[in-house]
């Protein structure tokens, strides 16, 4: 691979600001875009080319929650395997999650992330910090954090942070944005009683239903409006939240869905087992085909993958004692561009959901747009091959996928970071780094 820091990506289907197609050259240098037009020469010998005749060119997906499982259990996964594994998927920033070993709740703890990602990420990074009882301090000052992350249920230990008080004392004091894990714990204990004893995971969706991720919620907008507080509801997984939401959703509230949670229910237990057990868990076909229709309203705004991997080992322990969560970074984007081609939504609609919407609602400038003066996160996608899911192709660490088998179309051929490319047709350009993330929210 040449050292250039210029590319000149030729003959693409080039999706413009607009939502608009245009057959045309794209000129990068030093990170970042410089120019986009029907044809673009250039004399320097130094210029990389690329021939994208029959490829269509988008921003770089940013997924907005990924959990990448380092430090302290890179059993499952790592910075580094994981960025391979964004890379090959067409994402070229991420947002991850603050419940690593030790959690990351302290600056200091955001640091050795951040020194962590410098070495090892062949993507853009930030880190969320973690909310617990003690820390608002922390939660006031870290930086740089796209914002606070609670966890209302589905956890235990410092980052339960279930108590009244103590959620109203954190959306009381900052601006910060809070992304919160809304799930009713005191409901879950209570269906965990009643439940007891069964080991067919099924009942996970049981257990943790929709009436525990309405009732989280509910509590949680009420406290934004109360505070007029920067809100993000992670994950959302129930018709009833959407429901809600499109009643009455304040301006300054997101939300986000997963892929799973718009292409996996229920009826994924009796095919994959624990494989598609995860937090909050799949649901009915009718909270599919509501999320969806929220989606396409923008009552939902984007989509993250909530990538949380965990080995094979340790998902075929009987349930509970089965681990939830899958991962999806490799496979967002194909799931989302053969929705295309179903017919279910647009490329002009993906690109939204998946990295122009997610930077404007993180503050993150000049990602989201194929255009000068925006960095140079690009991808290159193929719209006419189709391929199945494989295990054996599978770079996350963990080694499968809940869509093992699946056949979709939209794989990344090339991927973009910063002007360089890290990802091209099969082959991974390990020595790409990334670059930390800024947020002006």
């Amino acid at each position: 691979m040449s050292s250039s820091t210029s590319l000149l990506i030729r003959r693409a289907r080039i999706i413009l600001p607009d939502g608009e197609f245009m057959i045309g050259d794209v000129l990068t240098r030093d990170r970042l875009i410089v120019a986009v037009a029907p044809e673009i020469s250039t004399d320097q010998a130094s210029v990389r080319e690329i021939d994208a005749e029959g490829l269509t060119l988008l921003p770089g997906v940013i997924d907005p929650q990924v959990h990448f499982r380092e430090p302290g259990l890179e059993h499952k996964e790592d910075l580094f395997t994981a960025t391979c594994a964004c890379a090959k998927g067409g994402v070229t920033s991420f947002l991850e999650m603050p419940n690593t070993r030790p959690l990351t709740t302290t600056q200091q703890a955001l640091d050795d992330k951040l020194q962590r990602a410098q070495n090892k990420c062949l993507v853009n990074y930030g880190f969320f910090i973690g909310a617990t009882a003690e820390n608002l301090p922390d939660l006031l000052l870290a930086n740089p954090t796209p914002g606070i992350k609670i966890f209302m249920g589905s956890m235990h230990g410092q980052l339960l942070v279930d108590q009244q008080e103590v959620l109203e004392a954190i959306f009381a004091k900052g601006k910060r944005l809070i992304a919160v894990h809304a799930e009713d714990q005191a409901r879950i204990n209570q269906r965990r009683q009643e439940f007891a004893g069964i080991h067919d995971v099924a009942v996970h969706s049981q257990i943790q239903d929709n009436q525990a991720a309405l009732l989280a919620t509910q509590q949680v907008l009420k406290l934004s409006e109360k505070y007029q507080r920067r809100l993000h509801i992670l994950h959302m997984s129930t018709a009833e939240e959407a429901e809600l939401l499109r009643q009455h959703k304040p301006s300054w509230v997101t939300a986000e869905v997963t892929p799973q949670h718009l292409f996996l229910n229920t009826s994924a237990y009796e095919k994959i087992g624990t494989l598609a057990q995860m937090n909050p868990p799949l649901r009915s076909p009718h909270d599919n085909e509501v999320l969806w229709q929220a989606l396409h309203d923008g009552v939902i705004d984007f989509i993250a993958t909530d990538h949380a991997p965990h080995t094979l080992e340790e998902k075929a322990q009987p349930y509970p004692n089965s681990p939830s969560g899958m991962p999806g970074v490799e496979t967002s984007l194909p799931l989302m561009l053969t929705a295309t081609a179903q017919g279910r939504c647009s490329v002009a609609q993906v690109v939204n959901w998946m990295s122009t919407a997610v930077a404007k609602a993180y503050g993150i400038p000049n990602k989201g747009a194929i255009a000068p003066g925006y960095d140079a996160d690009l991808v290159l996608v193929d719209l006419q091959t189709y391929r199945p899911v494989l295990r054996e192709e599978i770079l996350s660490k963990c080694g499968w996928s809940p869509f093992e088998g699946w056949n979709l179309t939209g794989w990344p051929a090339y991927t973009i970071v910063g002007g360089k490319l890290v990802y091209e047709k099969g082959k991974l350009h390990t020595q790409v780094r990334g670059q930390a993330l800024t947020f002006t929210t």
